[in-house]
């Protein structure tokens, strides 16, 4: 989809260099998915203090449980 943004040069130059992208677009979908990523994880923090802890779970006997 061809989008028309008034996008920062500086800005795109920057993130070009920095991030080794040949082209604008390569930087630009690289940021956004950078950008999509890190509110992901965000959203995983609001969680902390919600969710109880059981302290029997052994999760490395799960890892070896057989499933079906």
């Amino acid at each position: 989809m061809a989008t028309n943004l008034g996008l920062s040069d500086r800005l795109i130059e920057e993130a070009q260099r920095v991030g080794g992208h040949k082209t604008k677009k390569d930087a630009v979908n690289a940021a956004l998915e950078e950008y999509v990523s890190r509110r992901k994880q965000l959203k995983i923090l609001e969680l902390f203090g919600k969710i109880d802890f059981d302290p029997s779970y052994d999760y490395k006997a799960e890892r070896h449980r057989k499933r079906r």
